[in-house]
């Protein structure tokens, strides 16, 4: 629902973003040369590199995929076999190959041979080469660690539950396919290759592991230039991942803690760079731009969820950009090479993660009992700031947002924490004491966002949201997530706030707020007037082509040409994946809400022939052929969605609509019921079940439902809305305007529930 009474009348301007506010032209471009530079491959760089190549040999770039052969297989293939629910597999040599006897696509049994080596530590991973020119990875892995250490042995990466063939997660399935899943970091300058016509894949790479060009690009004009004796500015290099740029660290006495000599007055490349692939995000182009910001080739993730808990810890696999980006370090002007070598990918001190942190925080000072609580030498830095989650079984990755154990966060939000991951025996409110006594009662006061992100996973928290998106001290990641969280209604101010976001100097801000504007009446989109389609980063523009679709008309003339060009971008960048149901399904939304509905048809079609379990690709597929008047397709194409996914709530939910839209409400009731008791903690589902209930004439059920559910949600204002009309409808005056008035508390530019208030007052 919609309110935006207070909303100023005529266009609203966006102000322009700063381009030199960004990486991309934060430093002096290299001087044009007439030829596109073209990659040399890592053995060029050798001979005056020797340093940096003898660093590279050996490291796990230099190893993140190989051939295989006997110098690069580290698993037992002396014909052993491996048990899996019930389902054998043997390892094994022949005629100078590696083997392996397993299920094949259909679940029978069949012999494939190893084509590549995935990795070395702690684990070991194998690629399968398929006619079409798929690469799957095998599920089978060999632990490289020591025997004393538990490894030396086979396992299967999805130990718990049996993986069957059909399932995506199987390793013949597109989720264990190497060609998108896994190539782009584990190999350098690929292009995946992906012919939807044909339904293969063709991909290429200049060097099958991660070379010296992955980070510092094509090498031909600097190599050009080193054999013609005669640098120019730049030496010929594509990008200069110099974040230091003459400044250094140096200690602060009183404080014990190093400060930068020269404060960083733009965003480091490095970790734009090193996040192409240490980051959870998506694909956007296979024609990565060195040196510029990461979401202009990538979509990067925010803290969802799903991701990660309300306090920015790492929940799943999301590998360390989104964690850094957090952290106080990235803000005081650390950058990745200042721990990390980025050549041996070692630590830049040696094996102790002590001696790293010791350049910068001062162990006279940090490394004692009078700060960690602790005896000496019992806990080093990592162990309570950057805590670890173990993956893929045995890989445990340390979380890289650095961050000050908060127990009192434990015991409110139930987010972990570092002291009781050791301290499993005592609970959080002992650890938060214990933090007390050590550091005051400051410690638990510090500013954090935690809080403001779990009330707006809760529900409807818009006002605190809009406070941490406003707030230019907390992290651009921590803000964009909050932005992400806004729910409607809106107020005017809202709207304010997102539109200011669309010209906010962080790209992930930008890109959250064009996220939201999908979603904005197209009263209000137009009246944006394309903010984002110019944008100098992609990311953002594929974003605006998808917030402004269906809306371009409206837009000034200069932004209808620049939604010509995001719109090409935009369709590139799902073409690039189209072999992925998701980009299917993309691609069928965005052209339904140009209007295509037959090409929409045919995208949703596709996506539901690559996986029939596509949720909400089979969702939106019914409620298309349901506006085309296909209402007997549209049902059986939800029915056969339950047949695959019987325990999903959305495709019973939608099944409930479709059969009360058309005629037949009892029916369509048990579906709506089904979807909330599938999945009670969906407030949408519980909404529209009470309003289904009170429209057949069962009030009373509906009141109970509905007060049940303001209890569980209650800045819910849908359900807290409902409740309040089917009152009134009831003649329960008094009650409604006791909701009422809680709602006018909380949404108080929601002109609608001033009016119904004042409607129901005795005295009016």
């Amino acid at each position: 629902m919609w309110h935006l009474s207070s909303m100023p009348a005529g266009s609203r301007s966006v102000l322009p973003v700063l381009l030199c506010l960004l990486a991309a032209c934060s430093r002096p471009a290299p001087p044009p040369a007439e030829v596109t530079p073209t990659f040399v491959g890592s053995q060029a760089c050798q001979s005056c590199h020797t340093e940096a190549y003898r660093d590279w040999t050996g490291s796990h770039h230099q190893l993140a995929m190989q051939p295989a052969n006997p110098e690069t297989v580290l698993g037992d293939f002396s014909d052993v076999d491996f048990d899996y629910f019930g389902a054998k597999s043997r390892f094994y040599r022949r005629d100078g190959g590696y083997y392996v006897h397993t299920e094949d696509v259909a679940g029978g049994p069949r012999e494939f041979r190893i084509a590549y080596t995935f990795g070395v530590e702690p684990l070991q991973q194998y690629l399968i080469e398929f006619p079409d020119g798929r690469l799957q990875t095998l599920p089978y892995s060999w632990d490289s660690r020591p025997a004393a250490d538990g490894g030396q042995g086979w396992f299967h990466i999805y130990p718990q539950d049996p993986i069957k063939p059909g399932d995506g997660l199987h390793w013949t399935g597109r989720e264990q396919n190497w060609n998108y899943m896994c190539a782009e970091c584990h190999s350098t300058n690929v292009k995946l290759g992906y012919d939807e016509a044909a339904d293969r894949f063709d991909t290429h790479y200049s060097e099958v592991s991660v070379g010296c060009e992955a980070c510092h690009g094509p090498g031909s004009r600097h190599l050009a230039q080193a054999n013609a004796g005669d640098f120019d500015v730049a030496h010929g290099l594509v990008v200069d991942l110099d974040d230091r740029q003459g400044a250094f660290w140096q200690m602060d006495p009183a404080t014990g803690i190093a400060v930068r000599s020269e404060h960083r007055t733009e965003p480091p490349l490095q970790p734009e760079t090193c996040g192409r692939c240490h980051a959870r995000r998506g694909i956007l182009t296979d024609v990565y731009d060195y040196g510029r910001p990461l979401a202009h080739t990538h979509r990067p993730a925010l803290l969802d969820e799903t991701l990660y808990f309300a306090d920015g810890q790492i929940l799943d696999e999301v590998f360390v950009y989104g964690s850094f980006l957090q952290s106080r370090m990235y803000a005081a002007g650390v950058t990745c090479t200042d721990c990390h070598d980025p050549h041996s990918n070692q630590l830049v001190t040696g094996d102790d993660p002590n001696a790293v942190c010791a350049q910068c925080h001062a162990p006279g000072v940090f490394a004692v009992t009078a700060h960690h609580g602790h005896p000496s030498d019992t806990v080093g830095c990592v162990d309570c700031h950057m805590t670890d989650r173990t993956y893929m079984v045995i890989d445990d990755r340390r979380d890289h947002s650095f961050r000050v154990p908060r127990p009192d966060l434990s015991a409110s939000l139930g987010v972990p924490n570092a002291c009781n991951d050791c301290h499993e025996d005592r609970g959080a409110d002992w650890a938060a004491a214990a933090i007390v006594r050590w550091h005051g009662p400051d410690a638990a006061t510090r500013p954090e966002f935690a809080s403001t992100l779990a009330a707006g996973r809760r529900g409807h928290a818009n006002d605190v949201l809009l406070a941490l998106v406003s707030d230019p001290d907390q992290p651009g990641i921590a803000r964009a997530t909050a932005l992400s969280l806004l729910r409607p209604p809106l107020s005017s101010g809202h709207v304010a706030g997102v539109e200011a976001a669309i010209a906010d100097p962080d790209v992930l801000l930008r890109m959250a707020a064009l996220r939201l504007v999908r979603g904005f009446p197209a009263e209000i989109k137009s009246r944006f007037g394309g903010a984002g389609l110019a944008d100098p980063v992609r990311g953002v523009r594929i974003e605006a082509a998808l917030a402004y679709a269906g809306v371009q008309d409206l837009l000034p003339a200069e932004s209808a040409r620049a939604f010509g060009l995001a719109e090409r971008e935009l369709r590139a960048s799902l073409a690039l994946t189209a072999n992925r149901p998701e980009s299917q399904a993309g691609l069928a939304d965005f052209e339904l809400s140009l209007g295509h509905w037959q090409a929409a048809f045919d995208r949703y079609r596709r996506a539901l022939e690559m996986e029939p379990r596509a949720v909400v690709a089979r969702v939106n597929f019914a409620d298309l052929l349901r506006g085309m008047g296909d209402e007997s397709r549209a049902e059986r194409t939800l029915r056969e969605g339950i047949a695959l996914v019987e325990a999903d709530a959305a495709l019973r939910h939608a099944l409930g609509l479709l059969l009360v839209r058309t005629g037949r409400p009892d029916e369509g009731l048990e579906q709506l019921e089904a979807a909330v008791e599938t999945e009670p903690d969906n407030p949408r589902f519980l909404y529209v079940l009470g309003i289904a209930l009170h429209s057949m004439g069962n009030a009373e059920a509906a009141i109970d439902l509905l007060e049940r559910g303001r209890e569980r949600f209650a800045g819910d204002f849908d359900i807290a809305w409902a409740l309040a009309t089917v009152l009134r409808d009831q003649g329960e005056s008094t009650r409604s305007l006791a909701v009422l008035d809680e709602l006018i508390e909380q949404f108080p530019h929601v002109s609608d529930v001033a009016s119904l208030r004042d409607s129901l007052r005795p005295d009016r």
